[in-house]
């Protein structure tokens, strides 16, 4: 039977047909036992007269608009009239504290104060012995629960009604505990739906509104996008919606079995629609999907970013993000005359769904402020879709500028070029169309090339800094992993948790993961460039930044290359950049003195190399109590030009007699 999906129907109205009902139905109940137990005997045409009343009343009541809650729980889950018995005479021994002795004295056991199989089939009319099989609906739905001791038989087992079946026949309303304590409710705010995905709930609600719908696949990366769509498309047709996180699904069959019947059962009393999360647990979600289609009851929605393998009769639907355009527009509606060309700028880093922007502009007050309002909207998106990344990169605090970054004016502009592109995407992009003639390379991918210590790091840093993004640097480590697959997924994790914006993706040594593929000569080898073969496409349809930083240019993959927007190359320096290098590397508050930085840029080093020296030189003079001069500045050079392995030329440490170093 369909569930009442066609009027909401009030719980009141519910509880007063029970109040109706039930009544009559003890009273009917009790008659029944004392006829049973043979209490007076001499009364017999009395008592019989008052169980053709108490059936009569009862008959009439079953008529009522809404029906009895027991009376439409017969007709969903397809009980015979003996089987509702049945589940009356289990629910009335909560109800009713006559009903216990009446068992005990109809079954002439005092130790059987309680319903039984037999005791049923010797009550009520009509008796069906198929009402004990797993397959009816007494057993199959767990109406009833059966005490089956060893060496008791199933019919004289004491039976008791579920107790979430005991508060429905009441008309007592409320999801099963052991469903509320997997599920979440979902419900959604019609100012939260770009026109796009109005339209879209709009078709998924014509797929739901039919006797038996079928699985409505949400499909893409974006979970809440994907639930708000199957909310306001329950609510057009009248279905309360429920979720089911990933990390909830059931782990075996047995579970998996036990929650859709749960499910089912309530699907077929209220008009409800469950939201299965596939997430990474595609296998477990598959075999959830399997038993609750089975099972029946509700609609089904499968919320997974490829569609299930095995999900029964499915209609699908790709599911996205507002677009730019709608981004815009909500953004220039919540930040009023004070936003400027802000929202195209936020569009340009941030991709956010409508109910994130309407929180977050109401969290940083833009709409009332002017000024360093856009900072403070800024930062609070930021904050808001910086990714959790636990595990597999490490945010760095950008506290490098222009200034410090000691580069040839070539590299410096092309360093310039890659910030004016990440700052202009919204424009070129969405303004001038050119997103509309691409499909990937949307984002920016620039690799930084040259000896450890030239300043790569600095560089990225710079950049996130400038840009005012959070910039993660790659652990490798903890990417790459031997077993099949597991690398993919952890690529996968890490580019989906940047997709929102606001992140700068650093891959330090990436020759490590970028590296050249190689003949196929074993299984080893296939693998190895199916990873590479996954990168070359995830890096093609990210749409941010991401800086590959490695001293073995030679050794990427030649398809990387084709796909990198920008190569800085980070020669090594010269004494020109060095004595930059040298007058940067002590800060302002640090005491010097004397210091040659014409002779210090004669020293083979990098800017690495230089700011360790620098560090080295001034813990020796604070040790000494002295300012930092040469002779502490040589001192910790030498020792750094000894660890790097390079010849010491003693000419150049020469310093004269008398002066401490």
């Amino acid at each position: 039977m369909r569930a009442r999906t066609d009027k909401k129907v009030d719980n009141a109205d519910e509880a007063e047909a029970a109040a109706q009902f039930l009544p009559a139905a003890l009273s009917w109940l009790r008659l029944l036992l004392e006829r049973q137990a043979g209490l007076e005997e001499s009364g017999k045409e009395r008592r019989e007269a008052q169980i053709a009343c108490a059936c009569a009343e009862m008959a009439a009541t079953q008529c009522a608009d809404p029906p009895p809650p027991l009376v439409h729980l017969g007709a969903a889950l397809g009980l015979s009239p003996f089987e509702r018995n049945i589940l009356l005479l289990c629910c009335g021994l909560e109800m009713d504290t006559r009903i216990a002795p009446l068992c005990a004295l109809a079954q002439g056991d005092p130790g059987r104060p309680y319903p039984t199989f037999a005791l049923a089939m010797a009550l009520f009319p009509d008796p069906a012995w198929d009402a004990v099989f797993p397959t009816r609906p007494l057993r199959f739905w767990r109406l009833v629960e059966i005490s089956q001791p060893a060496g008791v038989p199933l019919t004289v087992g004491a039976l008791r009604a579920d107790e979430r079946i005991t508060g429905y026949v009441l008309g007592l309303e409320g999801l099963d505990d052991r469903l509320a304590a997997l599920l979440e409710r979902i419900t959604g705010d019609e100012a939260d739906l770009a026109p796009s995905q109005t339209c879209l709930a709009a078709a998924v609600a014509r797929v739901l509104d039919c006797e038996n719908p079928p699985v409505v696949q949400l499909l893409g990366r974006d979970a809440a996008c994907k639930r708000l769509v199957a909310a306001h498309a329950c609510c057009a047709v009248g279905r309360e919606l429920y979720a089911l996180p990933a990390d909830r699904l059931p782990m075996d069959s047995v579970q998996a079995e036990t929650l859709a019947r749960l499910w089912g059962r309530e699907g077929r009393l209220r008009p409800l629609a469950l939201y299965l999360e596939a997430g990474e647990s595609v296998g477990e979600a598959e075999r959830l999907a399997a038993h609750l289609l089975v099972s029946g009851g509700g609609a089904l929605f499968v919320g997974a970013r490829e569609p299930l393998a095995r999900a029964g009769p499915v209609t699908s639907f790709d599911v996205a993000k507002p677009s730019s355009a709608e981004q815009c527009a909500a953004w220039q509606s919540a930040l009023g005359e004070h936003g400027g060309n802000l929202p195209a700028r936020l569009v340009g880093q941030f991709d956010l769904d409508l109910a994130a922007i309407h929180r977050l502009a109401a969290q940083s007050g833009l709409a009332a402020q002017a000024g360093d309002g856009e900072d403070l909207v800024w930062e609070t998106c930021r904050l808001a879709v910086r990714p959790r990344l636990d595990g597999v990169a490490l945010r760095l605090d950008a506290r490098a500028t222009w200034d410090d970054l000691v580069l040839p004016q070539a590299e410096t502009d092309l360093l310039h070029q890659v910030a004016d592109q990440v700052g202009q995407r919204s424009k070129v992009y969405d303004e001038w169309g050119f997103g509309r003639k691409m499909n990937r390379g949307l984002g920016v991918t620039v690799l930084f090339a040259g000896e450890s210590g030239t300043g790569k790091t600095m560089a990225a840093e710079v950049l996130a800094r400038h840009l005012r993004l959070d910039l993660y640097r790659i652990d490798l480590s903890a990417v790459v992993s031997k077993y099949i697959g597991e690398t993919e997924k952890n690529l996968r994790r890490l580019f989906d948790a940047a997709e929102d914006g606001g992140v700068i993706l650093f891959f330090d040594e990436a020759d490590a993961l970028f590296g050249k593929r190689s003949e196929v000569k074993d299984s080893h080898d296939r693998y190895a460039n199916i990873e590479v073969n996954y990168l070359l496409q995830r890096m093609e349809s990210y749409r941010g930044l991401a800086i590959l930083a490695t001293n073995m240019k030679s050794a990427l993959d030649p398809a990387f290359l084709r796909r990198l927007r920008f190569v800085v190359s980070f020669l090594f320096p010269g004494p020109a950049e060095r004595r930059r290098m040298w007058q940067k590397a002590f800060p302002m508050e640090t005491p010097t003195d004397g210091l040659d930085f014409d002779r210090l840029a004669r020293l083979n080093l990098t800017g690495g190399n230089i700011h360790t020296v620098a560090l080295n030189a001034a813990f020796l003079a604070a040790q000494g109590e002295t300012p930092v001069h040469m002779g502490s500045v040589l001192s910790a050079a030498r020792v750094e030009m000894t660890k790097l392995e390079r010849p010491v030329n003693e000419v150049d440490f020469f310093w004269p007699i008398g002066v401490k170093v």
